[in-house]
Formats: structure tokens, C-alpha cells, sequence
């Protein structure tokens, strides 16, 4: 296995069938991986939104006490929000470490097109959405 970048047209990625043998084969792998770091930032700004969202729902006089350990006889409209806010963010997060790590194992095939396919699509990605986290 090659263990220093190189410019290539064959790699297998993240799994067999996902072996590359052709220039357009590289062309479109590239793209996937583009996409899919594009699609990271996108979760991660949007999980930044809902943080935002899920804070100002809270209401001021709510102590963190109260979110951890409920009164009895049930939770409040504002916990009740808080919760659901709290699980949209954790599927969120389950997204981002998927495509993250998918992202990172697909670099470690050393292969600098698929290098410079996460880092474009990253940035592409930041340029893309960060101004989205300004409206939500």
C-alpha cells in the first residue's frame, strides 16, 4: 500500500467495490468526495444552528438544574423543547463523525486527487453555508 501522496488514476476507496481504474472513474470519485465534505460543513453548520435555536428556546429564569433533573410530575413546554432540540443535535453529530471519518479514510488512500477533492469540497462547503448560520 502506497503510504505518501501520488497523483493517480486507480485507488480503492473506503471499500472494494469502490475500486478506481480510469480517469473518469477518478473524475467521478472525486466528485463524490467533494460532495460528501460539502455535505459535512452543511451538518455541521446546521447543527450549529440548532444550538443556537435550542439556547434561545430556553427560557432566561430556567436553571441548567432543572434540565437535568426535572420536577416531578413531568417536564415543562420549554424542557420539552430543549429535548427534542438536544436529539436533532445528536443525530446531527452522528452524521458529521459518519461522513467525517468516511471523508478521512477515503484521504488515506493517498491519493492527492481525492486529497484536494475533500479539501475543495470543504471549502466550497464553509463558503457555501456559513452565511446560512447568520439567518437561521
Amino acid at each position: 500500500m502506497q503510504m505518501s501522496f501520488y497523483f493517480s488514476d486507480t485507488a480503492v476507496l473506503l471499500f472494494d467495490f469502490w475500486s478506481v481504474h480510469t480517469p473518469t472513474g477518478m473524475v467521478l470519485s472525486v466528485l463524490v468526495i467533494l460532495l460528501l465534505s460539502m455535505f459535512y460543513e452543511a451538518i455541521k453548520m446546521g447543527k450549529a444552528v440548532l444550538l443556537r435555536r435550542a439556547l434561545l428556546a430556553l427560557p432566561r429564569s430556567l436553571s441548567q438544574e432543572s434540565l437535568v433533573e426535572p420536577e416531578e410530575g413531568g417536564t415543562g413546554p420549554a424542557q420539552g423543547r430543549w429535548f427534542r432540540y438536544h436529539v436533532g443535535q445528536t443525530l446531527f453529530h452522528v452524521v458529521q463523525v459518519v461522513l467525517g471519518y468516511m471523508v478521512m479514510l477515503a484521504v488515506m488512500s493517498y491519493n492527492a486527487w481525492i486529497f484536494l477533492g475533500a479539501i475543495a469540497g470543504s471549502t466550497l462547503g464553509y463558503f457555501m453555508v456559513y452565511p446560512l448560520l447568520g439567518r437561521g
